[in-house]
């Protein structure tokens, strides 16, 4: 299959090379040097602008830093310009009313499209194990679902078009408020002098128990390899994490949700990212 791939950053790159690797045919394109220098290495042929990648594709498949910049894309440089029967598919994290405005105006033009933003960091990006929640009609979702596939190792069909953005920040909502919650248990479990790795013993098969413990600890040395382990660099940004959590409490309003724990968990990202952004967000641990 002959796909077009437009952004190649730290999660783009990995997922154009796996694509490569699947044996299509990918037309990338990036505004970085480097990142098409990476890709032509890994495979893929590189072009000048994202029209002349989207020239003759069968699919066109983005990965970009937010929705202005995603709309801007699709209605400048890929809308009328991928041939009419492509499937379109954004696996950037935006905000769910971008997404659904995107896709509309696809569907106007007669394509078929679908919102697939990923879990899983950089580590799966590189080795095709990504997750990708899925939005959008049942037929664009039966096309997309070969193409993410060759990214990752689970597809999930989260309904109509911009479900597969509301999955993704109602997760990583829980998932922020989830890190907050255990890095404050680990803390007072060694101010109240209980060893780590006791507690970590006990909680991760008690009710305490949950991902950001037994799979991503922010305690170095204890569970399994982390970003703790590496001085927090690697994983998930903090500055990221922040974004999502923007994104959920933007998407709250709208909805009119209560969700007073994801406010207060941006809160605490919003402080800490100030100054470590880079930082993995386990490393909010840090702050207690």
């Amino acid at each position: 299959m002959k796909i077009a791939f437009i952004g190649l950053g730290n999660m783009g790159g990995g997922m154009a090379a796996n694509l490569a690797k699947a044996g299509h045919d990918v037309r990338a394109f990036d505004l970085a040097a480097p990142a098409l220098t990476a890709a032509r290495d890994a495979g893929c042929t590189t072009f000048d602008t994202a029209k002349e990648a989207c020239e003759g594709v069968d699919a066109v498949v983005s990965m970009l830093p937010n929705g202005a910049i995603v709309k801007g894309v699709y209605e400048n440089e890929v809308i009328g310009h991928a041939p009419a029967g492509a499937v379109l598919l954004d696996c950037s994290t935006i905000d769910v009313a971008t997404a659904r405005d995107v896709i509309g105006a696809a569907q106007g033009a007669g394509y078929d499209m679908v919102d697939a933003p990923v879990s899983g960091g950089i580590a799966a990006a590189n080795g095709g194990t990504l997750t990708f929640m899925v939005g959008g009609t049942d037929a664009a979702f039966k096309r997309a679902e070969p193409i993410l596939s060759a990214m990752g190792k689970a597809v999930i069909h989260a309904g109509d078009a911009g479900n597969g953005q509301a999955a993704k920040i109602c997760n990583n909502m829980l998932l922020a408020v989830q890190m907050i919650g255990t890095a404050e248990a680990f803390s007072m479990a060694d101010k109240l002098g209980l060893d780590p790795q006791t507690f970590y013993d006990i909680s991760s098969v008690s009710s305490g128990q949950c991902w950001s413990m037994t799979s991503y600890c922010p305690v170095p040395g204890v569970g399994p390899q982390s970003p703790s382990d590496n001085d927090y660099h690697g994983g998930f940004a903090s500055a990221l994490m922040l974004k999502d959590l923007k994104l959920a409490m933007e998407a709250a309003g709208s909805a009119g949700a209560n969700t007073p724990l994801g406010k207060h968990a941006q809160e605490i990202y919003e402080a800490f990212a100030q100054d470590n952004g880079a930082l993995d967000f386990s490393g909010i641990i840090k702050t207690l």
